[in-house]
């Protein structure tokens, strides 16, 4: 038995934030990989299993728009956390409106964005039998089937809220408009972090070959 999955997902705007851009967020013209193992976990996971993506369909056109939103200029102190945690009386909130705390940016959204994610799974604890694989597996459709899910699944940003459905073993993917139209480099693309290495970045050459993006492991993509 086989334990990969296909999640079609979309949502009316996406942001994946390319990480050289430092003030106004820039999106990526796709969705990382990361973005996508963040939605499978969203509606299942488990220390004893990781995420694999292995290929992304992009579905629909790709569209930008450009909007500016408030967002924050600081953050909770470090120093504030460390004193709750000891017992403290610290207050851990902070007020947009105080202080000129609010600021105006700019960013490059997605609109309109629709993909289908290709991963599996694989078992990273103890338990390695084929009872705990196909369990998971079991517990994962059943949650997409039913539209269930452990947190919100989101699109980049938390504002950017991602609907989703299972598609089964038996169902025709759905097109691509990019299908039929070959290559398109889409150039250097965060692939993940690596959380085993001090959390540092890896990315890696995106193509989209008509409308689909294969995406290598974690050991051949290059550390940023």
């Amino acid at each position: 038995m086989g334990y990969g999955i296909c999640l079609l997902v979309w949502g009316e705007y996406a942001c994946f934030t390319r990480p050289e851009m430092k003030v106004e967020r820039v999106s990526y013209d796709v969705m990382t990989p990361s973005a996508a193992r963040g939605i499978l976990e969203a509606v299942h996971w488990k220390p004893s299993i990781k995420w694999v993506v292995d290929k992304i369909h992009v579905l629909n056109e790709i569209k930008f728009d450009n909007v500016r939103r408030n967002e924050v200029g600081s953050k909770i102190s470090v120093g504030n956390v460390k004193k709750a945690l000891k017992g403290k009386t610290v207050e851990l909130c902070m007020y947009a409106s105080e202080n000129q705390n609010r600021q105006q940016r700019a960013a490059l959204l997605l609109r309109d964005v629709s993909y289908v994610i290709e991963a599996h799974f694989e078992m990273s604890g103890e338990s390695e039998n084929e009872d705990a694989r196909e369990k998971h597996y079991a517990m994962f459709s059943r949650r997409a089937r039913q539209g269930q899910c452990f947190k919100q699944p989101y699109l980049g940003c938390r504002e950017f809220p991602a609907m989703f459905r299972l598609i089964e073993s038996d169902e025709i993917l759905p097109q691509s408009i990019y299908g039929g139209e070959g290559e398109k480099d889409l150039g250097w693309m965060l692939l993940d972090i690596n959380y085993e290495s001090g959390m540092n970045p890896v990315f890696f050459r995106a193509t989209m070959k008509d409308g689909v993006i294969e995406i290598p492991s974690m050991e051949n993509g290059v550390a940023g």
